[in-house]
């Protein structure tokens, strides 16, 4: 058993805050509820009524509860030590590669890159690529281009390729795998997703930090998207550049040393996972037993319950990857992270868990819950709009809030109000503490920066009842036994035809159009506070097509724009140098 007990009062969970912030939130919840009810009160208290303030009430902690995250992260000093130097001798390093499918071209040509950058930066790291890839035409290609990638970096001994056909348990089975057959000859393990980069200065930092720290079991980059040629894809690479780190370091102070692990860009140490990190099968049928997909909650879960420390660090640059290029993508993928984290509800219970770990299993199953019951709150709403008889005259405004008395739904213009307080407010702020701090010019400068922000709240708040529709169909799909699977990784995902949004969107806009013609029909005012909802919806394959098209990269300028990482540069330049078989199209 380790003897941790000094380094864990060193660095003793941060209780109190975490208690004063979701109080904080609570409270938030709480006058925004007390501000409907008394509106609701006006004309009588109905079983809807409460209903709705039930849901509000939820919703707004939820609201405020990233509204408090982003505030954390501005406030403050970082009393954080500065990061170690690499000690020698170097611990043994492994950099694991999973891929399913995906275009080996591609990823080898990463794999040369970040080969290149290791040996720069003076590291020796041995890169295993462990493909879940289940055709055999897929597995000929992989071994092609692993050939390709062995000449061109003269790799034997330090790079690997192994192909398994038994994929049980697929990205997280696919680790285990190699830490059970290979992994006693590492003690640290960088983990890559097929479409991350990193820079082999980065990796060192990473490794010098695990070797400071041997209480330390994982280690979290923040990465950066790049990459993104569309509308839709700029939009989230900005945001992730601009407003994530902030909302990241909120979330660093609030989880100590349970923190957060994405599956990806990260390093951890061998003997931990080994330990701690095992995954069962869950009892019952898929959609909520079986594999479990949302393998890397649960395993920084269990590793913080072996004694481990889990953080994130997001002091590191040089950690990449690629993000989604159309709605439809991002909605595929998160359809995978909703059964994922809906199968978590299960494991809250779960023995010997950390308080926190017990948390953030149910934020993350709240993350896709909030959808259907926003859903639910507007359609109450209107159920209570069309069954309440207006008065014929305006009464003075009374209670804690002053209102306006012509409001029809009341909850409706409490719920603009909640959105511009708990949305927008933190933008405002992050923004003012770029400016303030100098990072403004890695965005193109405080006018430039502006209009990004600016852009990226409108486009949001476009998409936003959208992004509520989808993922209100991936809970329904979940809770009714629908079993989403794990699909197959599709990068690159280009623009799409107005046809084909169509077709996967014409739900949504038919029932936009129901909802504005409900509303209509029973109190033309109601309409007026349905459009911020009802349009977006009708005009839903509109918004997917157009936000897939390919922009200038003035559009949402973030710094890699401006000066592009050595390992994303030699990246792109690997993969146009090699020779490529007309079925492989660039990404």
């Amino acid at each position: 058993m380790r003897d941790v007990g000094h380094i864990t009062a060193r660095r003793r969970a941060p209780g109190s805050l975490r208690v004063a912030c979701l109080g904080l939130a609570a409270l938030c919840g709480l006058l925004a509820t007390v501000a409907l009810a008394q509106i609701s009160a006006r004309n009588g208290v109905s079983i809807w009524d409460i209903v709705r303030c039930a849901i509000f009430f939820v919703t707004t902690i939820w609201l405020a509860w990233g509204a408090v995250q982003a505030m954390l992260g501005l406030s403050g000093r970082d009393d954080r030590a500065p990061l170690p130097e690499l000690a020698q001798p170097q611990p043994p390093t492994v950099l694991l590669l999973p891929i399913c499918h995906e275009d080996p071209v591609a990823v080898f040509a990463r794999v040369a890159a970040m080969d290149r950058s290791i040996r720069s930066a003076g590291l020796e790291i041995d890169i295993a690529v462990l493909s879940d890839s289940q055709t055999e035409a897929a597995r000929d290609r992989e071994r092609a281009i692993f050939a390709i990638l062995l000449a061109e970096t003269d790799g034997t001994g330090r790079i690997f390729y192994r192909n398994r056909s038994d994929n049980r348990g697929r990205k997280a089975g696919n680790i285990e795998s190699f830490i059970r057959r290979s992994g006693g000859a590492y003690e640290l393990a960088i983990v890559l997703d097929a479409d991350s980069l990193m820079e082999g200065e980065t990796m060192r930092g990473m490794i010098a930090r695990m070797q400071a720290e041997p209480d330390l079991g994982l280690l979290q980059t923040l990465p950066r998207i790049i990459g993104a040629r569309s509308l839709f894809g700029r939009a989230i690479q900005f945001s992730s550049a601009f407003h994530a780190p902030f909302f990241t370091r909120g979330l660093i102070r609030l989880q100590g040393g349970t923190g957060t692990y994405w599956g990806h860009n990260a390093i951890f140490r061998i003997r931990a996972f080994a330990a701690c990190c095992g995954l069962p099968e869950l009892p019952g049928k898929p959609p909520l037993g079986g594999t479990i997909l949302s393998h890397d909650y649960v395993e920084a879960a269990l590793l913080a319950r072996g004694g481990w420390r889990v953080e994130i660090d997001e002091r590191f640059g040089g950690s990449f990857e690629e993000g989604p290029e159309n709605l439809l993508a991002y909605a595929r993928r998160d359809r995978r992270w909703c059964q994922g984290n809906l199968q978590h509800t299960r494991l809250i219970t779960a023995p010997g868990l950390r308080g926190w770990s017990r948390f953030q299993f149910l934020q993350g199953a709240l993350t896709y819950l909030v959808a259907p019951l926003w859903a639910l709150f507007l359609l109450v709403s209107v159920l209570v709009t069309v069954t309440t008889p207006l008065p014929d005259y305006f009464p003075e405004p009374q209670g804690l809030f002053p209102v306006f008395p012509d409001d029809p739904t009341g909850g409706l213009i409490a719920l603009a109000l909640g959105i511009c307080c708990l949305l927008l407010l933190p933008k405002i702020a992050i923004w003012a503490g770029v400016v303030r701090t100098g990072r403004v010019r890695f965005f193109g400068g405080a006018a430039l920066s502006s209009l990004s922000v600016i852009a990226e709240v409108l486009l949001s708040s476009l998409l936003a009842p959208l992004m509520m529709a989808y993922q209100t169909h991936a809970v329904a799909k979940v809770l009714l036994g629908h079993d989403g699977g794990w699909p197959a990784g599709q990068r690159g995902e280009g623009s799409l035809g107005l046809a084909e949004s169509w077709r996967a969107s014409r739900g949504i806009a038919l029932t936009g159009t129901a909802l504005l013609a409900a509303g209509l029909h029973f109190s033309p005012t109601l309409v007026i506070w349905l459009l911020p909802v009802g349009l977006p919806l009708v005009a839903a394959p509109l918004l997917v097509a157009v936000t897939s098209q390919p922009v200038s990269t003035a559009v949402f300028l973030v710094s890699d724009d401006i000066r592009s990482s050595p390992v994303v540069s030699d990246f792109h330049a690997t993969f146009r140098y090699w020779v490529l078989p007309d079925e492989f199209e660039p990404v």
